[in-house]
C-alpha cells in the first residue's frame, strides 16, 4: 500500500473549515483518516491527515488538491511522509485510536543497528495487548524540515492503551527507549520526533489484514 501522512499546525479559528476542507479531498482515497489530535501529542500537530492508497498513481490523482489544502494562509507548519507498507493486525479488538510517529534515525548508523532497531520495535506488539494494529515503515518522500527516516503507527483499543500501557509498559522503558535517549551510548533517533494520535473514525484500515499471533 501507499501511504501518504501530515500533521498540520492550523490556526484555531480556521481548524474546521481545514478538516472540512482536507476531508473533502481525502474522500477520494480508498481509505484516509483526518481527524484533530488528542491532547498529549508532542509535535504533533493540530489535525491529523493520513490516506492509503493502493499504489501511487493514485495518490498523485489527488496530490494537487490535497496540497493546495496544505498552502492555505492558516496552515502554519506541516511535517509528513510519504511511505509503503502494510499494516499487521494483532487482535480482534479494531481499536478507537490511530496513532504515528515520525523519527529520524542518524545518517551515519550502520545498517545492522538499524535493522536492529527496527526488529525491537516491531517486537512491541508481542508484549503490549492494547495494540491492535501496526506497521513499521521507511519514508520513501518525507515533508518538513527535519528530514524523517520511519513511520511507526500503532492502533490502539483507547487512549489509556496508549499513553498508559504502551508508553509505560517495561518493554518500552526499558528496551526501546534506549534508541531515543540522548544521554545513552544506543541513541540512534536523532532531534525531536513526531508523537501524534487521534480518534480512529472506522476500522476499515485493519480489514483484511494478516494475523499475527502475541
Amino acid at each position: 500500500m501507499y501511504c501518504v501522512t501530515r500533521l498540520l499546525d492550523v490556526s484555531e479559528s480556521e481548524r474546521d473549515r481545514i478538516l472540512d476542507e482536507l476531508r473533502a479531498v481525502a474522500s477520494g482515497s480508498p481509505y484516509s483518516i483526518v481527524q484533530p489530535t488528542m491532547p498529549g501529542s508532542r509535535n504533533g500537530g493540530d489535525v491529523l491527515a493520513h490516506l492509503r492508497f493502493a499504489a501511487e498513481p493514485e495518490w498523485r490523482a489527488l496530490e494537487g488538491d490535497f496540497t493546495a489544502v496544505l498552502k492555505d494562509a492558516a496552515v502554519t507548519r506541516v511535517n509528513g511522509a510519504n511511505y509503503t507498507g502494510t499494516p499487521v493486525r494483532t487482535d480482534t479488538t479494531s481499536g478507537t485510536v490511530y496513532r504515528t510517529l515520525l523519527l529520524r534515525v542518524s545518517p551515519d548508523t550502520a545498517a545492522d543497528t538499524i535493522a536492529r532497531f527496527e526488529d525491537e520495535l516491531r517486537s512491541i506488539a508481542r508484549y503490549v495487548d492494547t495494540i491492535t494494529a501496526w506497521q513499521l515503515s521507511r519514508v520513501g518522500q518525507s515533508v518538513g524540515t527535519t528530514p524523517w527516516t520511519h513511520v511507526f503507527e500503532q492502533g490502539f483499543t483507547d487512549v489509556d492503551g496508549l499513553v498508559g500501557q504502551y508508553l509505560m509498559h517495561p518493554i518500552h522503558w526499558a528496551m526501546v527507549d534506549r534508541w531515543f535517549d540522548p544521554e545513552c551510548p544506543d541513541v540512534i533517533v536523532r532531534g525531536r520526533v513526531c508523537h501524534s494520535f487521534c480518534v480512529l473514525p472506522d476500522t476499515a484500515i485493519w480489514d483484511n489484514l494478516p494475523r499475527i499471533d502475541r
